[in-house]
């Protein structure tokens, strides 16, 4: 079955080809491209604008065509134009759950060549306004519990720079140059087209925070280019794995499916994971839009919720965080809930652990168990597995994208020479590579020399080319999908005055794979308790960052002669190994 994958491989990336590869010169750096390639996002939306009364976005008992959505965007658009003088080079933030309007914004948005600023929806208030102060946008869209969280810091950052504010199903009252949208959007006097607009393939289309190893979030800036070649990435996996199977049924490797169904009439998208990742908006909201598909948003992640929408929905296309899929699996609700739609289920985030690749493939009627492995830095995926290539090697994420180039380095960055056995940091070039961080030129020059972008994970690819990821680099825990730098966390607990000393590690949990654990010594005579000290750390980051599990110690914490704390061997004192 690989022999056939190279070979399929090959064919389709040949030049003339559906997805033939030149390489090409971008920012100064040799970059694989692929021929066929729209200029920016969006072409994508206008094409889509085509499939007029297909429902695209389903958000509990609220359904939207592509029309309605459309409507929409140009309603928003137009306002953001003539209201307040968005345009190339501009950005707006968006600050909300999975609401339609969070689709409306974004294709609003990068459809005037301005980029989209998308804020983490768990962000407290100091958080958002920071993001805020870095990205500067033009217009904050936000519902009412982000709302809530940053007018207390609204004169603030009024005080540097203009922002308006467009309140998202909000009642509350709001300052008199502020706007609730269903005042500002009316889809029904919405201008036939769109607003005119000049947009460059390495412009930003998107600014995604992501936790930074030195305290604060670092804004990674995803351009057009980025994103269409990852949307390709993606059509490109699925068409090469199609042609594999084929070729291999026709000389005899592998028997046609005597009961295979006829493909749906529109594919159906569950989005489990928030539109302000690229997982879900890169991954999930862009290939459903080119495919003319339908995207089924949730108000927050329950299995059981889930379960009743891919009955619902008749839902084709899973893929959120390797917890999630194993969730659904042993939900009480699965053996009696129609899944018999789901053609592919899995995602990334995380591994997908061999035992789930099995499990998804065992309790899937049609469908087949998918990952693919990646980060904002890369607007999506670098690898991709599934079907039978992820049973054959379910440790695996799968082989490098055509329009990416790999190779492993050792910790001084030095190159290491091929080969199955090599192990080191993984490195990738291409298309997908970020423009770099916003405002942080030294951490952009740190994380990207020569358009090689490293990806702080230790890994090693096998003769045929598939990738493995063997651990991190970074200091970094990976809780239920979400990258937390453990220096942020502590950067927050050592505002506390009582902490003399604090150590942020990783530890294994059964339902989110990691979770976040702290050693802290207090100061003399401190009498600062665990729920004390969350309840701090609450006010001043996500709460998906504050530590689960708190030791206090009154010995200093293990350190080797740099003075650098031990976490390793403090974690096999605290947990075991």
């Amino acid at each position: 079955m690989i022999d056939h994958l190279h070979a399929a491989w090959t064919d389709l990336t040949a030049p003339g080809a559906p997805f033939a590869v030149s390489t090409i010169d971008v920012r100064g750096v040799p970059t694989r491209v692929y021929d066929a390639a729209p200029p920016h996002m969006r072409v994508l939306w206008e094409q889509a604008r085509a499939h007029g009364d297909q429902v695209y976005v389903v958000y509990e008992d609220e359904r939207y065509t592509y029309a309605e959505i459309d409507a929409r965007v140009r309603a928003l658009a137009h306002l953001l134009r003539t209201e307040h003088g968005v345009g190339s080079g501009d950005r707006v933030a968006i600050a909300m759950r999975n609401y339609p309007e969070w689709v409306v914004s974004y294709w609003a948005t990068v459809s005037l060549g301005a980029a989209i600023v998308g804020m983490n929806a768990w962000w407290t208030g100091p958080e958002m306004e920071y993001g805020l102060t870095d990205s500067r946008p033009k217009v904050l869209i936000a519902d009412d519990e982000r709302i809530e969280r940053v007018l207390p810091h609204l004169d603030a950052l009024r005080a540097e720079a203009p922002l308006a504010l467009i309140a998202v199903r909000s009642e509350r009252e709001l300052p008199a140059d502020a706007a609730h949208w269903e005042d500002v959007v009316d889809p029904a006097t919405a201008p036939v087209d769109l607003p005119p607009a000049a947009i460059d393939p390495d412009d930003d289309a998107c600014i995604f925070y992501t936790s930074g190893t030195t305290g604060f979030p670092k804004g990674a800036q995803l351009t057009h280019r980025g994103s269409v070649h990852n949307i390709l990435n993606l059509v490109f996996w699925s068409a090469v794995g199609g042609a594999a199977q084929a070729r291999a049924i026709a000389a005899g490797d592998a028997e046609a499916p005597t009961d295979a169904p006829p493909p749906p009439p529109q594919a159906v998208f569950l989005a489990p994971t928030p539109l302000f990742h690229v997982t879900a908006c890169n991954c999930l909201l862009h290939p459903c839009t080119m495919a003319g598909g339908r995207i089924v948003l949730m108000y927050k992640w329950d299995a059981g919720r889930a379960l009743e929408l891919i009955e619902r929905e008749g839902v084709t296309n899973f893929s959120g965080v390797p917890t999630m899929s194993r969730e659904l699996l042993m939900h009480p609700d699965w053996a009696t809930r129609d899944t018999s739609s789901l053609l592919g289920m899995g995602g990334g985030g995380a591994a997908l652990q061999p035992d789930l690749v099995a499990k998804i493939d065992q309790s899937l009627a049609k469908g087949v168990p998918s990952t693919g492995y990646g980060l904002t830095e890369t607007h999506g995926i670098v690898t991709a597995n599934s079907a039978a290539y992820f049973l054959a090697k379910p440790a695996s994420c799968g082989p490098v994208m055509p329009t990416l180039e790999a190779k492993l380095v050792d910790d001084l960055g030095q190159d290491l020479p091929p080969g199955p056995d090599t192990v080191g940091q993984l490195c990738v070039r291409g298309a997908v590579v970020i423009k770099g961080y916003l405002n942080r030129p030294e951490a952009t020059a740190e994380s990207i020399r020569d358009g090689w972008f490293n990806t702080g994970d230790i890994a090693r690819i096998d003769e045929d080319g598939f990738v493995y990821i063997v651990d991190r680099a970074k200091d970094m825990v990976l809780r239920g999908g979400e990258n937390v730098y453990c220096s942020e966390v502590e950067t927050a607990i050592y505002q506390h005055p009582d902490i003399a000393e604090a150590a942020v590690f990783g530890i294994p949990d059964e339902r989110l794979g990691e979770a976040v654990a702290a050693a802290v010594v207090l100061a003399p005579g401190s009498t600062l308790d665990e729920a004390a000290l969350q309840a701090f750390l609450a006010e001043r980051i996500a709460k998906h960052k504050v530590p689960s599990t708190i030791w206090f110690r009154t010995e200093l914490l293990p350190r080797n002669a740099n003075g650098k704390f031990l976490k390793r061997e403090l974690k096999r004192e605290l947990v075991g190994e």
